[in-house]
């Protein structure tokens, strides 16, 4: 804040910096090799393997005879990334230079793949009792990073040349197989009604 002396009274000038506000931090990362002379990702630690909670997956398999019966199921299942500000890395063409400093970094660091979805599928068969459903889980692993974007610009943008972002991003872990499993349960009353009649 600047004060100017006029005629007798203090005239209080707010200065040219004090104008400039916070960009968000969306606002920042957009701005990555866009007026930036250097934009990079600093992941920090180790990367964690997050274990996946199981999900059901195709069609279920519904028994109303007196016999075991196998069913084969055809299912596919999706794993997609997450980070602490809501965005996409996806790193195709048009889109924003910061997912693939992201990922360049993160591959060089820990030397594993990094990518913004994984679908597995297949045939899977099951076994099921007499008068029960039967159903296939997939549990699949995620890797999480944390870590800071590093961004310098050529010119002051909002009224710094330094600016950093910290960053946290949870994705599908390409290198480690998804955990498939068959499960069942006696039917309802109302399922038996609505499945076997």
């Amino acid at each position: 804040m600047a004060v100017l002396v006029t005629a007798g009274s203090l005239v209080a000038v707010p200065s040219a910096q004090a104008d400039e506000s916070r960009p968000t931090d969306i606002e920042l990362l957009e701005k990555c090799d866009n007026g930036t002379k250097k934009c990079v990702f600093h992941p920090a630690g180790d990367v964690t393997l997050v274990p996946g909670e199981r999900e059901a997956v195709g069609d279920r398999a519904w028994n109303c005879t007196p016999d075991q019966q196998t069913s084969s199921r055809t299912w596919e299942h999706t794993t997609g990334e997450s980070n602490s500000l809501g965005v996409s890395l996806r790193t195709e063409v048009g889109t924003k230079a910061f997912g693939a400093v992201f990922k360049i970094a993160f591959e060089a660091s820990y030397k594993r793949t990094w990518s913004s979805s994984r679908t597995e599928g297949e045939t899977t068969f099951i076994d099921v009792p007499p008068g029960e459903v039967g159903w296939v889980t997939v549990a699949s692993k995620t890797q999480k990073v944390s870590g800071t974007y590093e961004l310098i610009f050529k010119d002051r943008f909002h009224g710094k040349r330094y600016w950093y972002v910290p960053f946290e991003a949870e994705g599908p872990a390409e290198d480690e197989p998804a955990v498939r499993s068959q499960r069942s349960r006696p039917m309802t009353e109302q399922e038996r009604v609505e499945e076997c009649t």
